[in-house]
């Protein structure tokens, strides 16, 4: 495989890395080679803040140790920001901007000459303010300075035996709200709660979209049929009622990754 050994020389190349590691398969790739060819001197940080879902820092915990790579977690507090907490189309660019701001002194007082992040050659075909942020902060992104597509990313996370790859998207919980709608931490875990129940369901790849008092969900346009004829309608409203919504609404077009960004007339990150 001619990108993973380019992969290897680039992590190998650095010397010493800190990976800013959420525990998506991208990362968590990252966090793989970067260890094989690093050892103790790769270190996996993970942001844990309101917007990461409980169990998705278990996932990136349970990931890390199966990998071998020393892992931290530190908290970041990007909702104190009102530019972050207001959600603005740009809300991604002061996420991102509290994460590097946080990791980059950590790597230069413990000696790490490089941060480097998961963002991959499709990303930046998309609209990722964040990638801007991270750019500013002096971090790397070593798939995407090899090509490496997320297709890619999984082909090579599956040739490796990591078992997670095939493992969904799973971008932080503020994506679930419409520009323009506060965020705050009561909204987010309302949300995370719904995505839980469903996942509980076993329905792996999906999406809550919280609008005001309505929660729509969106799935793969092929399981729309199914998960209406197996999922009990009634007590699934009613467990989204408990948890804050009022309204519960299923998306007949189905999930579709960057839905929010479609009305958005903005050009993709360079």
């Amino acid at each position: 495989m001619e990108k993973l050994q380019a992969l290897q020389t680039l992590l190998a190349d650095m010397g010493q890395a800190l990976i800013a590691y959420s525990g998506g398969i991208d990362s968590t790739l990252v966090a793989k080679v970067a260890y094989d060819v690093l050892g103790d001197r790769a270190l996996a940080i993970t942001a844990d803040s309101p917007s990461l879902m409980a169990d998705d820092l278990i996932e990136a915990q349970e990931q890390a140790a199966a990998i071998g790579i020393r892992h931290e977690i530190v908290a970041t507090h990007e909702l104190d920001n009102p530019n972050y907490a207001s959600n603005p189309a740009n809300r991604c660019y002061f996420c991102k901007s509290e994460l590097h701001d946080t990791l980059k002194p950590l790597a230069i007082g413990r000696g790490y000459p490089y941060v480097v992040d998961g963002v991959n050659a499709d990303d930046l075909q998309d609209y990722r303010p964040g990638i801007q942020a991270a750019k500013e902060r002096g971090a790397r992104s070593p798939l995407a300075e090899i090509g490496i597509t997320k297709l890619e990313v999984r082909v090579i996370s599956r040739h490796l035996g990591l078992p997670w790859w095939g493992k969904p998207a799973q971008p932080c919980l503020s994506s679930r709200f419409p520009y323009g709608e506060a965020i705050t931490p009561e909204k987010l875990q309302r949300v995370g709660r719904c995505e839980r129940y469903l996942r509980q369901l076993g329905w792996r790849q999906l999406r809550v979209r919280s609008a005001g008092d309505t929660a729509r969900i969106e799935l793969p346009p092929a399981v729309i049929q199914p998960f209406v004829a197996q999922t009990d309608l009634p007590a699934l409203v009613a467990a989204f009622q408990d948890f804050g919504f009022t309204y519960v609404t299923l998306d007949l077009e189905g999930y579709r990754s960057g839905k929010l960004n479609q009305d958005l007339a903005l050009t993709p990150t360079q």
